[in-house]
């Protein structure tokens, strides 16, 4: 084994593999290795200009007891950057110290000569690496030694009512409703990016942790010590990049449904709510408007002039966005030279096809520069030309007929090898170019996204989940995980996606409860797919914007006078917190902090609060309880110390205790911090 230091950094070599740990961002290190002649430069998440550092390297010796009872002596060597310290053994192990106390050391089970814990005939070694047969990649497995006592966050979004990632398996890909952002908050000090888009799995075991991917050419990843989450946040956001400041004029209601299908529903909705009195910063139009999939303009049929329907949105001070899916279907006019010019992803064997809904569609390749030049061209004269002001990049995992990546060949590479940036790369179709215009802020509609996203104007939905209460319950702990894992910018469909019957009063009663906890989250978004599907289709063509079906109306106003009601007062309290939330928008782009927050973020010394899952902190100000259940009209609340107000009704606690309170449909309980 050969130690060195290298500039700075700490490189070690063995067995044919090269290691090299370096200084990167405040108290932070990265750690790469690779199987190659040399690292294949690409930083993935790590994007960020930090400034030049120089760590202490140390290379030195440790006597050894040898099972013979012997003494000999063996390299070892370390690496400090502040407060963050990594030491690797002769055997090539790394652990990790915060201000000189161990967080974490890598799993290591294999007979070393020594009477040490290690020293066991299990032959399990801390990074393993299997050749890819018939190519140059390798699967890899690394593994950390568990700690007792530990809580993982963040790692993105996942289907599940879990918070808490120790004891989970997640799987390291994109799907629809799935977002894999995988950086991990530890409650022991310490955040870790495992920066590798490479399609694998993440096991935070009891017994250890293992991150695998299924195929790669090197294992990156970026670790950094702090003294709590807020401090982790802000050291991986100046590596990573923050969100940019969100406009003012979209921190208020963005109205949507499935779908507006000509462009006399859009302004009869708009006309409507300005009958109202009602300000909607955003209006939405929805799938299907165009011909088919992959034409990406407006079918003339039901959209005879657009610029004349923008212009009267923006008259009555209404953005509008639309949607663009990066499926292209045979029939469109774009398919076959972006197929010629090699701008589609590639299947591996069979038909080409990778997308099978309401077409035969292959998506398209944004690892390509020129594949999103080629679909920005298109969308700029079709859309953004005629005043649309943002783009709804929906499908963005992309949702593949299959999961089976392996299928899959972007530009880059194998999709297993990089298939989790995609959502990034595809929002960056569009980011890059509107911002090089520079004529307003980006801010776009994205379902998926990856470590990094973030900084491309992005808002990231939780994708097309049921409308049940359990549904409800999984959002908040999919939404604080990607507050965590640096993803500020998120929003979901209010009342959820999938609806049978809009009138079912249990239906009703989930959409109010869920309208409510909407208005303290990021963005106050209305959509959904709303049965029954008892509206006729506009005509009985098999392409173009009047064949498919639509859902029931989605406005404000759809769901009774009662529910209206409830629904007009919590917009009031929307609006009368804009100062506010422009605030915390403007916190998230300083320092990286989330809008809607684990009590654990803002209460890092309370115990209780690294505990509780179905309560949250919007801002630092606002402690935020949503009903989760039907029919329940009160609940408990767990208030940390100080002084709370009850914003319903004024009344003022002591903290440090958990309250009874009641929660009537029209009054979700919400404290403030005095």
């Amino acid at each position: 084994m050969e130690f060195k230091e290298d500039n700075g950094a700490l490189v070690v070599r063995s067995g044919g593999e090269m290691l090299r740990i370096e200084a990167w961002g405040r108290d932070s290190l990265r750690v790469r290795a690779t199987m190659q002649p040399a690292f294949n430069g690409k930083d993935w998440a790590l994007t960020e200009k930090i400034p030049a550092q120089k760590a202490a390297v140390q290379l030195g010796e440790e006597k050894h007891w040898a099972g013979d009872g012997s003494i000999d002596s063996r390299p070892v060597a370390s690496i400090t950057n502040g407060r963050i310290r990594a030491t690797v053994n002769f055997r090539g192990v790394i652990t990790f110290f915060r201000d000189g106390v161990q967080f974490l050391r890598e799993y290591f089970r294999c007979y070393d000569g020594t009477l040490s814990r290690e020293s066991r005939c299990l032959k399990i070694v801390s990074r393993e690496w299997k050749g890819v047969i018939g190519g140059s990649e390798y699967s890899l497995k690394l593994k950390f030694e568990a700690n007792d006592g530990e809580k993982i966050f963040g790692m993105g979004q996942y289907q599940q009512p879990y918070m808490d990632m120790k004891g989970c398996v997640l799987e390291l890909a994109q799907r629809n409703s799935q977002a894999s952002v995988p950086f991990a908050v530890s409650n022991m000090g310490y955040g870790f990016l495992w920066n590798n888009p490479a399609v694998g799995q993440v096991t935070f075991g009891k017994n250890y942790t293992e991150w695998t991917a299924r195929a790669t050419q090197q294992m990156d990843y970026w670790i950094t010590a702090a003294d709590g989450p807020r401090q982790i946040l802000e050291n991986y956001t100046a590596v990573t990049g923050r969100a940019p400041h969100f406009p003012e004029d979209r921190m208020g209601l963005w109205q949507c449904k499935l779908r507006y299908r000509t462009q006399d529903e859009v302004l009869a909705v708009a006309r409507k709510y300005k009958e109202e009195g009602i300000k909607i910063d955003l209006i939405v139009i929805d799938f299907f408007h165009w011909t088919v999939q992959g034409d990406w303009k407006f079918d003339k049929t039901y959209w005879p002039d657009p610029k004349a329907m923008v212009d009267e949105l923006h008259a009555m001070g209404i953005k509008v966005i639309v949607s663009v899916w990066p499926s292209v279907d045979r029939r469109s006019e774009n398919f076959y030279p972006m197929m010629e010019r090699g701008l589609l992803i590639r299947t591996e064997r069979g038909a080409a096809q990778t997308y099978d809904y309401q077409g035969d569609c292959v998506e398209i390749d944004p690892f390509n520069p020129e594949a999103r030049k080629y679909v920005w061209d298109i969308c700029k004269k079709n859309y953004y030309d005629l005043g649309i002001d943002a783009f709804w990049l929906d499908n963005s995992e992309p949702d593949y007929g299959v999961y089976d990546f392996e299928q899959y060949r972007y530009s880059e590479g194998p999709a297993l090898t990089c298939s989790n940036l995609y959502p990034q790369l595809y929002s960056r179709t569009f980011y890059d170019e509107m911002s090089r215009l520079g004529t307003a802020p980006v801010v776009n509609l994205l379902r998926c996204a990856w470590a990094g996203s973030q900084k491309y104007g992005n808002v990231v939905w939780s994708g097309d989940v049921p409308s049940t209460f359990e549904a409800f319950y999984d959002q908040l702990q999919a939404g604080l995980n990607m507050g965590l894992a640096g993803i500020p910018w998120w929003t979901t469909d209010t009342g959820g996606f999938m609806t049978d019957d809009v009138n079912d009063p249990d239906f009703r009663q989930l959409l109010i409860r869920w309208y409510e906890f909407s208005v303290y989250s990021p963005v106050l978004r209305m959509h959904g797919d709303r049965g029954p599907y008892n509206i006729p289709a506009l005509d009985d063509r098999d392409w173009g914007g009047g064949y498919l079906h639509t859902g029931q109306p989605n406005e404000l106003w759809s769901y009774g006078e009662e529910n209206y009601r409830i629904m007009k007062k919590y917009y009031g309290i929307r609006t009368a917190m804009k100062d506010y939330i422009k605030s915390l928008f403007d916190e998230a782009s300083e320092n990286g902090s989330p809008l809607i927050r684990t009590m654990f973020y803002e209460f890092p010394q309370d115990r209780q609060c690294w505990e509780l899952q179905d309560q949250y902190m919007f801002g630092s100000r606002y402690l935020v309880a949503p009903i989760f259940r039907l029919n329940q009209f009160e609940r408990d609340v767990y208030l940390p110390a100080g002084t709370w107000r009850d914003t319903r009704d004024g009344s003022e606690h002591a903290g440090g205790c958990t309250i009874r309170t009641a929660a009537p449909l029209d009054a979700m309980p919400v404290f403030e911090r005095l």
